[in-house]
């Protein structure tokens, strides 16, 4: 009997786009009425302001035009991947990556499996930090380089990365885009039952980086030494390119991100000149000139391009529902249920909610502002504290992220790295389930405590 295969990423998201399409055929159009909330400078729905608008479906043509809204509207982030995958293949052709995990690996030796958990563990804080996703996409040379060399299956560089990443940013309690936004829209304090989430946030990526490492032990190979075509072809520039100063350079261009995200609050436009300018540099520095530089660039675009384009794909499944006007009718009737439960069932089901939404609307800080205003005033008729409430959202949409084949970053990493659907789902789906079980028993805990 063949194995189930899911289909192509591109032909996976194209079928959800002209599947939102068709709802918008079933679904009564509706909306709620929004307003400028001056805490989060965004517009923010009205409780109980739902009506019926007229229906405006969505045809096969305005699918086709649809698509390439959904490219615009990502277009930072396109372009983002775009530039720094550019720029990390010209890091790549001066030799400065195969340097920098020889130097690790010998350090490492006898310890190599330590790398996975120090590997995870950053990309968790800065999930943590400022919500690190599409970011990582463009890192896939370096930590392919990594994997290949340490001899792990790169289902651990996915894993490692936008996984640890994912999990880090749904137990945060500090993440500006998700509980950020989320604490602002109910009233809370910033920061506020910092001390409950960190210590589930402790226990959630432990358990990650614990599965992911035991995951690449058990499927480990003989490490790859050799070098790679790209490399053989550009070896002697390589050999006479100062790799460890381009290291040196690309490390400073790590630090100089992670300090304009976090400190002054960076676009993506201000991290693709940031790495626009470390691929000028490390190409000049690495000895490949103008020529190579701009060559280098040119082969980081190609073999970046799919991977970049897939976020536009997956942002126009939110066009499309938007333009049948059916998004907020999505919502409303998942969360209209939820005034009828008991508290605890409640607070649960808003896991549960924010869940299936996060299909559909895959962005965090978008589905806390369609959700939050909702949900608040069902909270405090129901006795629900409005902080149980915000952790219902951080952990049923953000943890979403690790499953949904909506999640642009995801698929699109996974399309990168050369891991399909269906394998990331072998190994993914178990650790969600306990992972929202661990959320779950922090919501419950979260009410019995009274936090």
């Amino acid at each position: 009997m063949n194995k189930f295969r899911f289909p192509h990423p591109l032909v996976l998201i194209v079928g959800f786009i002209f599947l939102a399409a068709a709802l918008s055929y079933v679904l009564p159009a509706g909306e709620f009425t929004r307003h400028l909330d001056a805490l989060t400078g965004r517009q923010v729905v009205i409780a109980g302001s739902y009506h019926a608008v007229p229906a405006t479906p969505v045809g096969p043509l305005d699918v086709l035009v649809d698509i390439p809204k959904g490219l615009a509207d990502a277009a930072a982030v396109v372009f983002l991947i775009f530039l720094a995958g550019g720029a990390f293949t010209v890091v790549d052709q001066t030799g400065a990556l195969r340097f920098g995990v020889d130097w690790l690996l010998r350090r490492a030796h006898g310890r190599e499996v330590l790398v996975i958990p120090l590997v995870g563990t950053l990309f968790a804080t800065m999930g943590a930090l400022e919500n690190m996703g599409e970011e990582i996409i463009p890192l896939v040379p370096v930590l392919l380089v990594l994997m290949r060399r340490l001899g792990y299956p790169v289902l651990t560089a996915v894993a490692a990365s936008v996984g640890a990443a994912f999990v880090g940013a749904s137990f945060s309690p500090i993440n500006p885009f998700q509980v950020g936004i989320a604490q602002k829209l109910a009233q809370l304090p910033l920061l506020s039952g910092g001390a409950f989430r960190m210590g589930f946030l402790l226990v959630a990526v432990g358990l990650w980086l614990w599965a992911t490492t035991r995951h690449a032990v058990r499927h480990r190979q003989a490490p790859d030494l050799s070098l790679d075509a790209n490399e053989a072809a550009t070896g002697p520039a390589a050999d006479g390119g100062r790799p460890g100063l381009v290291l040196l350079l690309m490390l400073a261009a790590f630090a100089a991100f992670a300090y304009g995200v976090v400190q002054l609050h960076w676009e993506f436009e201000q991290m693709s000149a940031l790495f626009l300018g470390l691929g000028i540099v490390a190409g000049l520095v690495g000895g490949r000139g103008l020529t190579g530089t701009a060559e280098g660039f040119i082969a980081g675009f190609r073999d970046i391009a799919f991977s970049a384009l897939l976020i536009g794909f997956a942002r126009a499944i939110f066009v499309v529902l938007e333009q049948g006007h059916i998004v907020d009718t999505i919502v409303h009737g998942l969360a209209t249920p939820l005034g009828h439960l008991p508290v605890a069932l409640a607070a649960l089901g808003m896991m549960g909610v924010q869940t299936l939404l996060h299909v559909p609307v895959p962005s965090g800080s978008g589905q806390a502002t369609l959700t939050m205003p909702l949900l608040v005033p069902l909270s405090d008729i129901l006795g629900l504290s409005r902080q149980v409430t915000v952790l219902a959202f951080q952990y049923g949409a953000g943890l979403c992220e690790l499953i949904t084949p909506t999640n642009g970053t995801l698929m699109a990493m996974l399309a990168a790295t050369g891991v399909r659907f269906e394998q990331w789902i072998k190994f993914a789906a178990p650790l969600w389930a306990a992972l929202f079980v661990l959320g779950a028993v922090a919501v419950v805990v979260g009410i019995a405590v009274g936090v």
